[in-house]
């Protein structure tokens, strides 16, 4: 493929030398370690050739509504499509996220509802001791620290957050799961949302991809989300994968299917079972439950039970006084729909113009923390039979017999 040196000095001069480069293995080491020990993806894409925050919507819902970019109107009503995380509520399966201030999933409308609060799970608070009591639900999602403080830096790997910290948080995930009485059910996906702009020499398929639900993009572009975007890393993690697999394209379920966000839905509606696809997209993504070897006696008992230490890459420490990134303002227009600053005149750009990460964090917390106060009073006013069935699913509601594809729990971390 062409062009990413010359997009990015259009962006930036000496740009260019940033993005046609990358991290010697010595440089990540955490990453180097799971690699060696499981499994890497070698054709894993983003779902869409666009940014952050629509491809996040893919891991979860197999389509981004539409959105091709920030759309800070879909951010004030949420986005309105179905998620795994109802396919898994409905079907009595427990899901949990575990989140810094604040969930990103919360982008989607259906994961406001009063009924699913308790599914929510501060990660420094909460989810080592959910490992280390076996009590992680069915699918588990993992988000990240999108912003940095001096005594609290981003773990995200976006820039400019210091690569270190993403690999000290895998490492601190990787090893509550190995330590948990749950680790012979755990499969654990490690993903990038997209490329961040970093040359790529493998083609975007474009090549019988089908458009989730039909909906064309806006203007000027009118995308038809028939074609993927760029290869980002993945990474599988679990008791039951061989050391040093690479999992190549998919053997179906289409000629054409590849591996993609939607792949995460489609392989947990597969696992457990559940009913119905969300959209055409994960239909026709590729599953990765091949990258398990059903076929050994038992699980692996030679997994690593600590991974190396991170090495630290940058000198300079968080910059707390910068200016806000993309997907940062985006989740401070999000914030605002919790606290009600979406009805002001300052809302969606006027609020994050001059808007520094300290200011953000303060911000996004108290806006979080309304947002919270006021679902817990709901809660006690309407009582769950208006508000809906509160945390995991009740025990007597799961299938009687579940095979050993439908007691994994899936931990999934989404990075950038």
């Amino acid at each position: 493929m062409e062009g990413f040196a010359q997009n990015a000095e259009r962006k930036q001069a000496g740009l260019s030398e940033f993005v046609m480069n990358g991290f010697r293995p010595e440089a990540v080491p955490v990453y180097r370690a799971l690699a060696s020990e499981f499994a890497v993806c070698d054709r894993w894409f983003a779902s869409i050739p666009a940014s952050t925050q629509p491809n996040r919507l893919y891991v979860h819902a197999a389509t981004s509504c539409g959105a091709t970019g920030n759309d800070t109107q879909k951010l004030v009503e949420g986005y309105p499509q179905k998620t795994i995380f109802e396919s898994m509520h409905e079907a009595g399966h427990s899901f949990g996220i575990y989140y810094a201030y604040p969930p990103s999933t919360l982008f989607y409308r259906n994961l406001r509802k009063p009924k699913y609060l308790k599914h929510f799970h501060q990660f420094d608070l909460h989810f080592k001791r959910h490992a280390k009591e076996g009590k992680l639900p069915n699918y588990t999602v993992i988000e990240q620290r999108y912003f940095e403080l001096p005594h609290i830096p981003g773990n995200d790997d976006h820039p400019s957050h210091d690569i270190s910290e993403g690999q000290k948080f895998v490492k601190e995930v990787y090893e509550a799961l190995r330590s948990s009485p749950q680790w012979n059910e755990i499969l654990f996906v490690i993903v990038y949302d997209e490329h961040g702009g970093f040359y790529d020499h493998v083609p975007t398929p474009a090549e019988g991809v089908p458009s989730p639900d039909g909906i064309v993009g806006p203007a000027p572009y009118n995308f038809n989300f028939d074609r993927l975007g760029v290869r980002v890393p993945a990474i599988l993690v679990s008791p039951w994968i061989e050391p040093g697999t690479v999992l190549h394209e998919p053997s179906g379920p289409y000629p054409t299917s590849q591996f993609e966000h939607s792949s995460i839905p489609a392989t947990v509606k597969k696992i457990f079972d559940l009913p119905d696809f969300l959209t055409k997209r994960d239909e026709w993504a590729g599953t990765f439950d091949d990258v398990l070897n059903l076929n050994r006696s038992g699980p692996r008992m030679d997994c690593p039970e600590t991974l190396p230490d991170p090495v630290k890459l940058r000198e300079s420490g968080p910059k707390e006084a910068a200016q806000l990134n993309d997907f940062q303002e985006q989740l401070v227009q999000l914030a605002a729909t919790m606290n009600g600053d979406h009805k002001k005149d300052i809302y969606p750009y006027k609020l994050v113009e001059n808007m520094t990460v300290v200011d953000a964090v303060k911000y996004v917390k108290s806006a979080f923390e309304t947002f919270l106060r006021e679902r817990e009073e709901a809660l006690l006013e309407n009582g769950e039979n208006d508000a809906g069935v509160v945390g995991q699913a009740d025990e007597s509601a799961r299938p009687a017999s579940r095979s050993f594809f439908q007691k994994l729990c899936s931990c999934v971390i989404c990075d950038h």
